[in-house]
């Protein structure tokens, strides 16, 4: 199957946390994470799309309580919705729950459409509520969704060939473990806070991934503004 080429990119604490920190040099690493990745005058990853899990979804975005028509008629599989965007906000939404209450993301100066990522145990009421939303969907998996497939359709049906995941740390380390990543981009900044129940960059989950060393080659490292550091990295294919 043919795929992206998949960079992992995101901003954690020295302690490797992904989650905010009450940090006035929090705010200014963020700002370099997303002009790496989403600012057009300043990205340097060419991306056409980035890959959110649910909690990151909910957690950033403007949501509405759901109201499904659960006796509509939904012609089986994937779904395009009518759009010309450039740049795409991938959501994995494996039971189709997120209220989205638009279909577009607005991140890092870039405008995307939304492509939700469902399992086949979504509701056809979920899938009539994208499609009211015009919100495009591709369905990956019976129960548990097969990372392959999800950026094949990527690919196939959006043409997406290069895209960004960002998290959080259980799906990070699910594709990596899959042998679906290419690159690793980091963006430590100088802040921690030693909070234990703050999620990492990589997380193992039972029935999702194993914990399994992988190793890395370093490509590039630069001093940022207020003391981050940008890491990049290719994955050790051969490990």
């Amino acid at each position: 199957m043919k795929k992206p080429f998949v960079i992992i990119h995101t901003h954690v604490s020295l302690d490797g946390k992904i989650k905010t920190v009450d940090s006035p040099k929090f705010k200014t690493t963020s700002q370099q994470y997303q002009e790496l990745a989403l600012y057009k005058d300043k990205q340097i990853f060419d991306i056409k799309g980035y890959l959110n899990g649910r909690t990151t979804t909910e957690d950033n975005q403007p949501l509405q309580k759901l109201d499904l028509n659960y006796d509509a008629q939904i012609p089986e599989g994937d779904f395009k919705a009518d759009t010309d965007a450039d740049m795409f906000y991938v959501s994995i939404d494996r039971k189709g729950v997120i209220g989205w209450s638009q279909n577009y993301v607005d991140y890092g100066n870039r405008h995307a459409h939304v492509i939700e990522v469902l399992s086949e145990t979504a509701s056809d009421g979920y899938k009539d509520f994208l499609r009211r939303m015009n919100i495009s969907y591709i369905i990956a998996g019976e129960e548990r969704l097969n990372n392959q497939l999800v950026l094949h359709k990527l690919y196939d049906i959006f043409g997406l060939d290069r895209l960004m995941i960002g998290g959080g740390g259980v799906l990070n380390w699910s594709y990596l473990q899959d042998g679906l990543v290419d690159e690793i981009s980091i963006v430590v900044g100088p802040f921690a806070d030693g909070d234990p129940n703050n999620p990492s960059l990589f997380t193992a989950m039972e029935g999702l991934s194993e914990i399994e060393p992988l190793s890395f080659n370093l490509l590039d490292t630069k001093p940022l503004k207020d003391s981050a550091v940008w890491l990049h990295y290719s994955v050790d294919k051969e490990d």
